[in-house]
């Protein structure tokens, strides 16, 4: 059966904030897509809810943190992005829940962006390949700390620290996702992509994939999504909009 062709993703924005689980998330399936929106003169703001400190087996937490948040903001300086915020929060054992929300609520307010982009937070990568628990928590309060950034009496301590009220988010966009409908060509712009993530070098090399080649993986996400989209690369994305009736 032929796979559902892919919707081109809106481009009639200007700023848009990205919240992943860890360092490497957004390289393993949107980086390229943001070197296309940051060429376009868009602004783009990563934000990493942990450090992806207990990422590499053999190296202690904190030694693991410099490494990491180091590795992803040179990545993210490849593709355009020059503002990468860490929330700190601890790796491997994130819960969806208030607390996740209002840590995710409050980048929403400082930031105000008009999209919002996440990774794939269904249980699986379309396959008998199981979801991280973190990617699912970290998704799941991202759709709902978007409303809660909107609402002043939600989380109404970071108002009174001076954080306004942002609900101006129209749309949240889930890189990866098993049911996405969307996608955006990243044919031009899918080297950016690779370096982005090889630039991960001491993660990538604690994983011990013998013989894993980072252009080769990114080419197989790609090419599937662009054939779905009419191009020779991109990136697929399932949309959720924020406004009532929508």
């Amino acid at each position: 059966m032929e796979p559902d062709k892919l919707v081109p993703l809106a481009e009639d924005w200007n700023r848009a904030l990205c919240v992943v689980a860890h360092p490497d998330d957004m390289e393993f399936g949107a980086a390229a897509a943001v070197a296309r929106w940051t060429q376009q003169g868009k602004e783009v703001v990563y934000c990493m809810v942990t450090s992806g400190e207990a990422g590499i087996d053999g190296l202690a937490p904190e030694d693991c943190r410099l490494v990491r948040e180091r590795e992803q903001v040179e990545s993210a300086r490849i593709v355009g992005v020059d503002k990468v915020d860490f929330l700190g929060l601890p790796d491997g054992v994130l819960e969806y829940g208030v607390a996740l929300r209002r840590a995710i609520a409050a980048p929403v307010r400082q930031h105000q962006p008009d999209i919002v982009i996440t990774g794939n937070f269904r249980d699986t990568w379309g396959g008998r390949n199981l979801n991280q628990a973190d990617h699912i928590a970290v998704g799941r309060a991202v759709l709902d700390a978007v409303r809660d950034a909107g609402n002043r009496w939600v989380f109404h301590d970071q108002i009174e620290q001076g954080l306004l009220p942002w609900g101006g988010v129209r749309e949240v966009w889930a890189f990866g996702s098993p049911q996405a409908g969307h996608g955006v060509d990243t044919t031009d712009h899918f080297d950016a992509g690779v370096a982005s993530l090889e630039a991960h070098a001491a993660y990538i090399d604690g994983l011990g994939w013998e013989n894993w080649d980072a252009r080769e993986f990114l080419e197989g996400l790609a090419r599937g999504a662009g054939t779905r989209l009419g191009a020779s690369f991109a990136a697929p994305f399932e949309v959720f909009p924020m406004g009532w009736g929508e």
